[in-house]
């Protein structure tokens, strides 16, 4: 996951040293583009590489993936060949991110789901830290090709330690058997291509019009996928009083607030005065308070406090932007701009704390395995899709505040504030369904029945842990005893 998320950075680092060497750079954009485009393409066909290959032999072939698309991007004579090794990074670590929410899903308990999720879920905030100081050291050096060797050998690195350290699994040949999701895959292509462009493009009509592109595929993605029999999604998520679209849709929200970090140095530096590097910080900060807040919040254990976290998150988070979008001000004096700090750490905390519960929710949205497995790698596929239309979205809301800074800060910042505020409704929403299916505590025989007979029926018990721990958190049962899983007998 950190490979992935540290290449993002990494590379927009590198760009223009890149640029100035190869030249291309009327393709400069479309770096991000293909990769954008390629990872989230990987990340939709997670399930039928691990039907085919297992936990080993995926994680083999992301890494391998990854590192020779590294190598093509060392070696390129020119941009076009540079653009084929972006897209070959883009699918291994597409590969690579739906892989670290699946393998948390099959490969630990229970118990450490939300942990698992909170470790995997803050690379990407470390990320923002780690790829932007490499890129630039390259960068200052004028070894950008060095920069590509060393994400080559560090993946390569990584997959001679994936024998070692991951619990093998059967080829099930499920997913081959399946077939490939062509018919899902071919709009979020095209929704995924068209929001990227958005994001590049200057024309705020021109914007608005790719955007609506990508909204009508969007649409046509969730026509094809209720149709269909090969699915990207899982099949509890189109149905009735399901939950689990709520929680999705939450992801979303809380995804998309972090694009406003793409702009955060700019105001640093035009409103507040900051000098580069103090308003890169500043640009960071929400990665900070995003990446911390999650472990503290796996510590979290009893559902209620889960569920209130869920909720809790996005209105942080609009809060947060809300009152930093208060607080521009042309020639701000220092005081103010240092206030802008704890709104930005506020703000991520506020992606950290429901997060890793938003990603168990998925997780157990279906009592199914396969399904189950099927909904943690979706996770990565709604984050990175929401990544890019964040992006885009947030270069529109700038476009839209005009050529006055202050206005495009605040116009950008509020814009966010109230996706995140409806990000507080959709998981109001999850959580109220999540209680209709859950069963009130029985008095009598079965509620004082001894350990045992706890796991006396699979059937009987599988649907209770399911619908005890709704959502997937460790939770309490009526008589204060914990249930992690106990379909496969684990108290």
């Amino acid at each position: 996951m950190l490979i992935g998320a540290v290449n993002i950075y990494l590379a927009a680092s590198l760009l223009p040293t890149t640029v100035a060497d190869i030249g291309g750079e009327r393709l400069y954009a479309w770096n991000m583009t293909v990769f954008l485009t390629a990872q989230v393409v990987a990340t939709m066909l997670v399930n039928q590489i691990l039907s085919r290959r297992g936990n080993i032999g995926s994680y083999l072939l992301g890494f391998g993936v990854f590192a020779l698309g590294s190598v093509v991007c060392a070696a390129t004579p020119n941009m076009p060949v540079l653009l084929v090794g972006r897209a070959g990074q883009g699918l291994g670590a597409g590969l690579l991110t739906g892989l670290g929410f699946t393998l948390v899903y099959s490969a630990l308990p229970r118990r450490l789901w939300v942990r698992g999720s909170a470790l995997v879920s803050a690379m990407f905030g470390l990320g923002n830290f780690v790829g932007p100081a490499l890129g630039g050291l390259f960068a200052q050096f004028g070894s950008w090709r060095l920069a590509f060797v060393a994400l080559a050998l560090t993946s390569a690195l990584m997959g001679a330690f994936v024998p070692r350290v991951l619990p093998t699994s059967d080829r099930t040949g499920t997913g081959a058997e399946a077939g490939t999701p062509l018919g899902s895959l071919l709009p979020i292509i095209g929704a995924a291509g068209a929001v990227s462009i958005a994001g590049i493009v200057s024309d705020t009509p021109t914007m608005m019009m790719l955007l609506g592109l990508a909204l009508a595929s969007v649409l046509v993605f969730v026509v094809t996928e209720k149709r269909s029999r090969v699915r990207v999604l899982p099949r509890s998520t189109y149905q009735p009083g399901s939950a689990l679209r709520w929680v999705y849709s939450t992801i979303v929200c809380l995804a998309a607030g972090v694009a406003v970090e793409t702009f955060l140095p700019l105001f640093g530096q035009r409103l507040g005065g900051l000098p580069p590097i103090t308003a890169g910080f500043f640009g960071a900060a929400l990665s900070l308070g995003w990446s911390s807040s999650q472990i503290a919040s796996s510590s979290a254990r009893r559902e209620r406090t889960a569920r209130w976290l869920r909720v809790a998150g996005p209105a942080l988070l609009a809060t947060g932007l809300a009152v930093l979008a208060l607080m521009q001000r042309i020639d701000a004096p220092r005081p103010l701009v240092l206030a802008w700090l704890p709104a930005l750490l506020l703000a991520g905390a506020g992606i950290g704390l429901a997060m890793p519960h938003l990603s168990v929710a998925a997780m157990t949205g279906t009592p199914d395995k396969e399904e189950g497995e099927k909904a943690a790698a979706a996770i990565a596929t709604v984050l990175t899709l929401s990544t890019a239309c964040g992006a885009a979205v947030a270069g529109l809301l700038v476009s839209l505040g005009g050529p006055s800074t202050v206005d495009s800060a605040r116009c950008l910042l509020l814009g966010f504030a109230a996706v995140s505020a409806l990000g507080t409704l959709t998981a109001l929403r999850a959580d109220r369904l999540a209680r209709r299916t859950e069963p009130r505590p029985e008095s009598g025989p079965a509620s004082k029945a001894g350990p045992n007979s706890a796991s006396g029926s699979n059937a009987e018990s599988g649907s209770r842990s399911e619908s005890v721990s709704a959502y997937g958190s460790t939770s309490e049962g009526p008589r204060g005893i914990r249930v992690e899983d106990v379909s496969e007998g684990r108290r």
